[in-house]
């Protein structure tokens, strides 16, 4: 790429927004130009609008620290400096919808962390080493916005990433029924144990609106195209508990799986490590070299040690083995700010990139 493109992030001083910014930092295609964030932070220079809450534990890089933060909400004066641009705002979904469209129907393409357009019939949610294709109904959602070059695309929730890469691997083997445990960090909610001190030594059995997204996020992005909208796949049937853990960054996964067709450890681990998709052969800068790796120890994969598989990007699995009721059962973390959140909307930007979606204005 001759020139980098000009990226904003939305809801730049957030933990998310921050997460955009520090793995921005020295990108080979994308530069951050422009941090937008609530009228509150407006005119201020970015470090200044975060204050005391950088909650990376690198540094804040230099080259955004004297950035002026723009009012998010003045969309056409965001989207003049920009090529396109990550949402990570913190609003109501109805605002969300609603800002992410303006800044789509002034053709900047949207990149959204957020949850409010993962339903939206033809805006797709991807994770790309599983559903690339669903790109494909960004066709539609223009004719819908009446846009030639702005659209929004959306990744899935940060707590299925630790076991939907499984369900896509061992497709073949037709899995029907899921019961999964998510134990979630607390920077999933945005925090830090500085400022939520009652979560040291705690767990809270309960993560609002966290468990239905677990049990169908994972069928819209296993689902196809049909007439211009996505939908969603009719299995596996698939029920989840969410649960907050004194974990600061790495969701865990407890998971149940029955099959349709049998297969052997030997076949299921096979199929995980051999698991690629167009981030892989498409090189492209974010992608981790394996996206799932098999962990033979009995006590992996464990938060400490291995959260940071691939810088991130990885996905671990462990522990398989069959089960007394369900065929097998199995182990998964992923790190959630990372691949789950900022991360995985890179990846998104760099796949849409590459397939031309995203250019320089």
């Amino acid at each position: 790429m001759d020139q980098k493109l000009r990226v904003g992030i939305l809801g730049a001083t957030g933990m998310v927004g921050q997460r955009f910014i520090s793995l921005l930092e020295n990108h080979p295609w994308f530069e951050v130009v422009t941090v937008a964030a609530s009228p509150r932070s407006a005119g201020k220079t970015y470090e200044e609008a975060v204050g005391g809450r950088w909650k990376m534990t690198t540094p804040m890089p230099e080259a955004v620290k004297n950035l002026i933060v723009h009012n998010v909400n003045e969309v056409e004066e965001v989207a003049k400096t920009v090529d396109f641009v990550f949402s990570a705002v913190d609003m109501s979904k109805d605002e969300i919808r609603a800002i992410e469209e303006a800044y789509a129907k002034t053709e900047t393409p949207v990149m959204s962390n957020n949850s409010a357009h993962r339903w939206t019939p033809d805006v797709p949610m991807v994770i790309p080493e599983i559903n690339i294709d669903h790109f494909d109904v960004i066709a539609d959602q223009k004719k819908r916005l009446g846009t030639t070059r702005g659209f929004i695309a959306v990744k899935p929730n940060c707590s299925i990433q630790s076991y939907a890469p499984c369900l896509a691997a061992w497709k073949e083997f037709e899995p029907t029924e899921v019961v999964a445990t998510t134990y979630q960090a607390i920077s999933g909610a945005g925090k830090t144990f500085k400022d939520w001190p009652e979560m040291v030594e705690n767990i809270i059995p309960y993560i609002g609106g966290e468990e239905e997204k677990s049990e169908q996020e994972p069928l819209r992005v296993l689902g196809h195209i049909e007439n211009g909208q996505i939908v969603k796949a009719q299995g596996p049937k698939i029920t989840c508990q969410c649960v907050r853990v004194p974990v600061l960054n790495g969701h865990t996964a407890a998971v149940f799986i029955r099959f349709a067709k049998k297969p052997s450890k030997e076949e299921l681990i096979e199929k995980l490590t051999s698991y690629r998709g167009f981030p892989q052969e498409a090189k492209l800068p974010s992608a981790p070299e394996q996206f799932i790796r098999y962990m033979e120890e009995d006590d992996r994969p464990q938060v400490n040690l291995d959260v940071d598989y691939e810088h991130g990007m990885g996905v671990s699995i462990g522990r398989l083995r069959e089960d007394s009721i369900y065929d097998y059962k199995f182990i998964g973390l992923s790190h959630n700010t990372i691949r789950g959140a900022a991360g995985g909307a890179v990846l998104c930007a760099e796949a849409l990139t590459a397939k031309g979606y995203i250019q320089a204005k």
